[in-house]
């Protein structure tokens, strides 16, 4: 029996609550994760914004494909389905929060930080990564001795103010969650510093050797090569001189000022782009004019920032402006990766073996996201 995470957003725990609770769902990307998750394990479930350990579900069969919406979601995309049993599943006010002293003081992720790190939210950074057994067999005695004697642990005002969140619809009738920064948030993130930058070349060139090493091509941007190459030195005919594509000159331009691309044949597999500065808003709008310029492009985009960074790339990829592009939300088609996670996986020995999918266990969307 294992132990793996399942991440809910406020509105999807809700949704949860006031269902059956027998289906937990994800999305397909997710495949290779939940291949491995058997009948008997389960799943801990936590809520995003809030952060805390709410529930613990049994796997009670194996996951399953289905398009059928649950929930009351008119277009679902967690179409990848585990059969499940409840354990325990508690009011919010009843949830275990993360910065608990019990909990903070026992988990293994946690235990070691002062409260103020954010280095123990790779934990929560996506769906169905695997829990250290002694981690989740505490957070399962825990919230189960909260079913015999609660304790209540009240939302603050800011808890309150994370669950005000705001919703568009888009030219589809679908209902999309946005953020909208403040202008006080917007003008703290502006200052750039020589540091991040060279961290952010750093990253740059990591993940030109994870795609090289892929056996895919890479393209960088002609102003970025020579502060790249001096980190990363290619491989002969890995770094593409040309990029194999035919687009309008707008889209073209676009495209070849995108920080990092992988590229196989003439298709673009992965596009990233690196926080160069604290300010994270220019690679987003060169993503979501990418979407613009062609709404049919199906490019897998990422924003690769530290963890610290991540609740403001999820803000800013969730601005009502995003939500309305014909190809989709922006939140939909971009997701974030940690610096941390490119330096995982650039540990790994298999690399040649793997194809770019790995990557979708390390990506995080911005609905499922701690923000």
């Amino acid at each position: 029996m294992a132990y793996y995470v399942t991440i809910f957003s406020p509105d999807t725990y809700n949704l949860f609550t006031s269902s059956e609770r027998s289906i937990s769902g994800f999305r397909e990307s997710q495949k290779s994760q939940a291949s491995v998750i058997k009948k008997g394990d389960k799943l801990i479930a936590y809520v995003t914004k809030l952060s805390r350990w709410v529930g613990v579900l049994e796997v009670t069969g194996d996951y399953f494909i289905s398009n059928t919406p649950v929930y009351s979601l008119e277009d679902d995309v967690y179409t990848l389905r585990f059969p499940i049993k409840e354990i325990v599943w508690l009011p919010l006010d009843q949830s275990l929060p993360i910065d608990n002293d019990d909990c903070w003081n026992n988990l293994s992720f946690t235990k070691s930080l002062p409260k103020k790190s954010s280095a123990w939210t790779n934990m929560v950074r996506g769906n169905l990564r695997r829990f250290e057994e002694v981690d989740g067999a505490w957070i399962e005695t825990y919230l189960i001795n909260q079913i015999v004697n609660p304790t209540v642990f009240g939302l603050s005002d800011t808890d309150k103010k994370k669950l005000a969140s705001m919703t568009v619809k888009t030219q589809d009738s679908k209902e999309v969650e946005v953020s909208v920064p403040t202008k006080e948030e917007h003008e703290n993130s502006t200052d750039s510093h020589k540091d991040d930058i060279r961290e952010s070349i750093k990253v740059q060139a990591m993940l030109a050797k994870i795609g090289e090493r892929m056996n895919l091509k890479i393209w960088l941007p002609k102003s970025d090569r020579q502060r790249v190459l001096a980190v990363w030195k290619p491989e002969s005919g890995s770094l593409l001189e040309a990029l194999p594509l035919n687009y309008d000159d707008t889209t073209l331009k676009t495209i070849e000022n995108i920080d990092v691309l992988w590229v196989k044949g003439r298709s673009i597999v992965r596009a990233f782009e690196v926080e160069h500065t604290t300010s994270i808003y220019s690679g987003i709008l060169r993503m979501a004019d990418l979407m613009a310029l062609q709404p049919n492009l199906d490019i897998r985009a990422h924003i690769v920032a530290p963890t610290n960074r991540k609740s403001k790339v999820m803000q800013e990829i969730s601005r009502p402006v995003f939500a309305l592009l014909e190809k989709g939300p922006l939140s939909e088609s971009c997701t974030f990766i940690s610096y941390e996670a490119v330096e995982e996986l650039a540990k790994e020995k298999r690399l040649e073996y793997m194809t770019d999918k790995v990557l979708d266990e390390f990506q995080e969307y911005a609905a499922e996201s701690e923000r």
